[in-house]
């Protein structure tokens, strides 16, 4: 394959898990529980959810989130503000702040999180095959890591 033609093909395939990314983002916020919680929201309240201390500092959660949120600090103040998120101060480091979830923020965030699973389970069902969705996790796994490993 000329360097052009690679070039191209790399380029091809970028842009279509990046569009294809986006559209099924955009069917799954579809989901009426999301009216209730955003997903940008939801994805701070899932991230501290699978925190296996339920804490983390706010540059950590920033670390977790998976959609860019550049204003985590000002969302975290809303979260709290709604009593779906807490913070306390580390034992260790006492001018750290550690953010962890409430009871009710637990509990919304598993009640969208059900939501959004039945979501998901309908929009991949109806595109791929269990062998197709194994492939797609297999090679979002290897970008991922040859990703990672670059940093």
């Amino acid at each position: 394959m000329s360097a052009a033609a690679h070039r191209k093909l790399a380029t091809d395939a970028w842009e279509s898990l990046l569009r294809t990314q986006v559209a099924v983002m955009r069917e799954l916020q579809k989901e009426p529980s999301f009216k209730a919680l955003g997903s940008r929201e939801y994805d701070v309240l899932y991230s501290l959810s699978r925190c296996p201390s339920g804490w983390l500092r706010l540059n950590e959660l920033n670390d977790h989130v998976l959609l860019t949120q550049p204003s985590i600090s000002r969302m975290v103040d809303r979260l709290e503000a709604r009593g779906l998120i807490q913070r306390k101060t580390p034992e260790d480091d006492k001018r750290g702040v550690l953010i962890g979830l409430t009871e009710e923020g637990a509990a919304l965030q598993k009640q969208v999180g059900r939501a959004h699973v039945r979501n998901i389970l309908e929009v991949m069902d109806a595109a791929l095959t269990d062998d197709e969705m194994r492939t797609l996790l297999e090679l979002t796994g290897k970008l991922g890591e040859s990703v990672a490993g670059h940093k």
